[in-house]
């Protein structure tokens, strides 16, 4: 863990050398400090020199490519929250706990230095000039210290960026990445008194990928504002949801300007549309450059993008494991539910493959229903000797005729049954533990209604769009669409199921890539039992 909280990173290099420089900087910083990195931009300034006011640099082509720089090399630091500030003038958020700068940007006695970075913080960030300063690097020039050889600095040598009033903005801004925060601070600079920011919300979330893992709407406003207020508190932010494609942006009399890139212009050219239809003049479109990922897989964007971050939380440990002192030390139980069609039985085989000892609840619960088995006797009382085959088994189809579409018969049904298989699967727990088998996997369709979660560890969940399930139940079973579909929302939904889980996989891709997500979540699964059993 990184030794500071947060920090400030000031840099004084020429605005068209930063790309060159970017990666390291962010490099050695980010190994400092665990939250956020504030990037105070200052090109010519000389830390040791006494008196130095802080200033921004102005708006231009050059400095877009500078965020540009340092937001894409941020994406090399995993984890890295980093906030260039486009003009002082308030507390940040989260006050730095250290002052950083390039040695090399910095030549002389460190003292000097240090001193001017503590004023510099005082004045422009009101931080305590008591901070500890460090800078960063050996002192010697740098090897590339030059502009990005595919810029041409003298092409837009004293441009300076349009400006407009009220600029609007829009996206899903879930877990803002480098991407975000370059197309943010491009409507920071473009604006000069508000910045309209739409962030969607409802129905324009149902078909994004791993919908289920984009974080709530007042948790992405709340972090939204947090990094627009740090970067340019002069602004004023009107941050509102968006349940249609278009919200504010065509009703709003005072926008000047749509901040869009590549892939949004033709969503920017529709709102421009509905502004006349409205009698409203159109928006200038201002477009910014997508950020590549250079690390991005098969089965990702190759943009930084959002459903990239979300595909990587797969096999993560989303929230801490359920404390129940209840439960025994050994086995370590996972709980692995899913609705039909998700792949949780491929995903239970891999586990056990991997080592797992596994406990199939659907198995256990045609047992409980055979003659002589534990609930056979009750469930025939309860519900007719009509369910009841020439053989003495009982008929499924018949029972669930009785059951389906009626919750009140449903509960009559498993207040029977799923007490009977909970003690069966108690039984194999005790028979893993017998074995000496370290993780036990209960792989459970009905693991939450049952509230078999008290008996588990960790609750891992599998997902897959409605869509898809939707393909293979009909290739599957033989079922019509409309029947799918209905035994699909006679579930739990994703959404529900994630919110009480500790790990989310999808088997939405190839084979390989569920393999790798179940590796994944093996191993990370390995280092917290490693951590338990330790002192």
């Amino acid at each position: 863990m990184p030794p500071f909280g947060s920090g400030l990173l000031v840099l004084t290099a020429p605005l068209a050398a930063l790309p060159g420089r970017a990666a390291a900087a962010l490099a050695a910083a980010a190994g400092l400090v665990s939250g956020p990195l504030y990037v105070h931009l200052q090109p010519g300034l000389h830390l040791a020199a006494p008196g130095t006011s802080p200033a921004a640099p102005p708006a231009s082509p050059a400095l877009l490519r500078a965020l540009a720089a340092l937001y894409e090399a941020a994406a090399a630091q995993p984890g890295l929250d980093l906030r260039v500030l486009l003009g002082p003038g308030r507390r940040l958020a989260r006050p730095p706990a250290v002052l950083l700068a390039s040695a090399a940007e910095a030549p002389g006695p460190p003292g000097p230095v240090q001193l001017g970075l503590q004023r510099l913080a005082a004045a422009a960030y009101g931080c305590s000039p008591r901070l500890p300063a460090l800078l960063l690097g050996t002192g010697d020039p740098p090897e590339d210290p030059g502009a990005d050889p595919g810029a041409d600095p003298g092409a837009d040598h004293g441009a300076v960026l349009p400006d407009f009033s009220d600029v609007a903005v829009g996206g899903t801004f879930d877990r803002l990445h480098g991407a975000h925060r370059l197309l943010l601070s491009a409507c920071c600079l473009l604006a000069r008194h508000r910045l309209l920011a739409g962030v969607a919300d409802g129905d324009l979330l149902r078909h994004k990928v791993l919908a289920e893992l984009i974080e709530p709407y007042e948790l992405r406003a709340a972090k939204l504002r947090e990094f627009l207020e740090d970067v340019k508190p002069s602004l004023r932010y009107d941050i509102v949801p968006l349940v249609d494609p278009f919200g504010p942006s065509v009703t709003d009399p005072d926008l000047q300007c749509l901040v869009v890139s590549e892939e949004t212009r033709r969503g920017g050219e529709a709102v421009n549309k509905k502004r006349l239809e409205n009698g409203l003049p159109e928006l200038v479109l201002y477009e910014i450059l997508l950020l590549m990922d250079p690390d991005h897989s098969p089965s990702e964007e190759e943009k930084i993008s959002s459903s990239s971050l979300r595909q990587r939380l797969l096999g993560t440990l989303l929230r801490p494991p359920r404390q129940n002192p209840a439960l025994p030390p050994h086995p370590y139980i996972i709980g692995l539910t899913g609705g039909t069609g998700s792949g949780k039985t491929s995903i239970a085989k891999l586990l056990g493959q991997l080592g797992a000892f596994l406990i199939d609840a659907d198995k256990l619960g045609h047992a409980v229903y055979v003659p002589g088995g534990p609930a056979h006797a009750r469930v025939v009382s309860a519900f007719g000797a009509e369910i009841v085959n020439e053989d003495g088994t009982i008929n499924r189809k018949v029972l669930g005729a009785k059951v389906f579409g009626n919750p009140e018969q449903l509960k009559r049904l498993t207040d029977i049954v799923w007490p009977q298989i909970a003690r069966m699967v108690k039984e194999q727990i005790g028979e893993a533990d017998a074995q000496g088998k370290a993780v036990c996997v209960l792989d459970a369709a009905v693991l939450l209604e049952a509230g078999w979660q008290d008996m588990v560890h960790e609750v891992w969940t599998a997902i897959i769009p409605e869509e898809e399930a939707v393909r293979r139940i009909m290739a599957r079973d033989g079922l019509s669409e409309e029947a799918a579909r209905s035994r699909l929302r006679s579930q739990m939904s994703n959404s529900q199921r994630v919110e009480q889980s500790q790990v989310v996989l999808s088997t939405l891709w190839e084979p390989e890539v569920t393999r790798k997500q179940v590796e994944r979540a093996w191993d990370l699964l390995q280092q917290r039992l490693c951590q338990r059993q330790s002192p």
